[in-house]
């Protein structure tokens, strides 16, 4: 299948379970109208990619759920009596797939604000390739990479892996353990978490090493992780390869105390490996403050629409929806340079504080400027740094019984 055919699949009825929402989201003609400079009464249109097919397609699911729910929102209230648009292009989980989903999006249809993407590779491979230089907003939905930090005309709505490198130090210490093997993705994501977890660890590292993507087999890498004489063991992967690894982990008998970051927990985990070769394990992830109102108001309309809990991958996709509904509201036209002034502002502290887009966009309705509003996302208050970096939270998960159960919060 060409791109062009593969994308006209996706907007017009979805390749298979996820793709299907994204074809619900967009309302353009697939020839740009729609999405350019937003002169009339059209809806305003802007771009998102997302992880539609590849490894990480379990992300892009939650988050075309997020965006739907958020969109939903959005247009019921209206951006000042004109509706919001969203183009969804699928990434294939690979940086070539978002730089020419981007160059679509951006060259072709001429959005000014984007939303994406999943992966840290893809989002910098999109930023340096495509956005840098021009007016263009970027707001990723998920990715952690500490490299994007460096990058501060590169919004992201999840937090900064750094924060789980951190945790996950701390976390094996108080645990009694002075020394960890390591095995991580061999890409942007997986290096930098892994060297900032090194920076943070002060004990001894007995194995250290990468793995690429999508092996026939990781027996080697399980084979030397059980071969470096330490207990703790580090998984910084993904769900598929993470997946074999703990096949492989059954299959030779192997033991240990395992942990790992976010993107090596999943259902699909749980579901294609053997009870009880996971147990203890224990694995941060980046979260949403879940005792808050606004959030307790979003799980329980995202559980009656979907019939599933959402993540926090969800409710970022969540706020981006709202941070960019709101940059167009509170800006004086709707292109890149006027974005850029008002994407940051409408969720600084100084602001008063609303949970919604409705409350938001009722202050800028009745006059109010960006800096008047303070949008608290139901991922938690957003806030972005000089690097374009917001506050965040964690969530401590350990495995009991083969599931998932909670075992504490860290605000980072």
């Amino acid at each position: 299948m060409s791109s062009e055919t593969r994308r006209a699949v996706l907007k017009a009825s979805g390749a298979a379970g996820v793709a299907a929402l994204a074809g619900c989201i967009s309302t353009s003609d697939g020839n740009g109208n729609g999405n350019g400079n937003g002169d009339g009464d059209g809806p305003y249109g802007i771009g998102m990619i997302d992880s539609l097919t590849g490894s990480l397609s379990a992300f892009g699911e939650r988050n075309q759920r997020g965006i739907e729910l958020a969109l939903s929102r959005v247009n019921e209230k209206t951006i000042d009596g004109r509706e919001l648009d969203i183009t969804v292009e699928d990434d294939e989980s690979e940086s070539q797939g978002g730089v020419s989903a981007a160059q679509k999006l951006v060259n072709q249809d001429g959005v000014p604000f984007l939303i994406g993407a999943v992966g840290s590779g893809v989002s910098l491979a999109i930023y340096e390739s495509v956005v840098q230089g021009t007016d263009v907003v970027q707001l990723s939905q998920n990715s952690t990479g500490l490299n994007l930090t460096d990058f501060p005309g590169l919004l992201r709505m999840s937090p900064t892996g750094r924060t789980q490198s951190t945790a996950l130090a701390d976390v094996i210490a108080e645990d009694g353990y002075d020394e960890v093997a390591i095995t991580y993705v061999n890409n942007d994501y997986g290096q930098s978490l892994t060297d900032a977890f090194v920076d943070a660890w002060d004990g001894d590292v007995a194995y250290n090493n990468s793995h690429d993507q999508e092996q026939s087999s990781y027996a080697s890498v399980m084979s030397e992780l059980n071969s470096s004489g330490a207990d703790a063991w580090l998984f910084i992967t993904y769900q598929a390869e993470f997946t074999s690894m703990m096949n492989e982990a059954y299959s030779s008998g192997y033991e240990g105390q395992f942990y790992g970051a976010d993107s090596a927990q999943g259902q699909t985990v749980l579901e294609d490996t053997p009870e009880g070769v996971m147990d203890g394990m224990k694995i941060t992830v980046p979260s949403a403050p879940v005792e808050q109102e606004n959030y307790k108001e979003f799980a329980a309309a995202f559980e009656e629409e979907f019939d599933t809990t959402p993540t926090a991958w969800a409710a970022y996709a969540y706020d981006c929806v709202v941070t960019a509904a709101l940059s167009i509201q509170a800006a004086d036209e709707f292109s890149g340079a006027a974005l850029q002034e008002t994407v940051r502002e409408v969720t600084r502290p100084e602001g008063e504080q609303v949970t919604t887009f409705e409350a938001a966009s009722d202050i800028l309705a009745d006059g109010g400027g960006p800096g008047d509003v303070d949008y608290q996302g139901v991922s938690g208050p957003i806030d972005f740094d000089e690097n374009g970096d917001p506050v965040g939270y964690l969530q401590i998960l350990e495995v009991q019984d083969h599931e998932y159960v909670d075992a504490g919060f860290i605000e980072a």
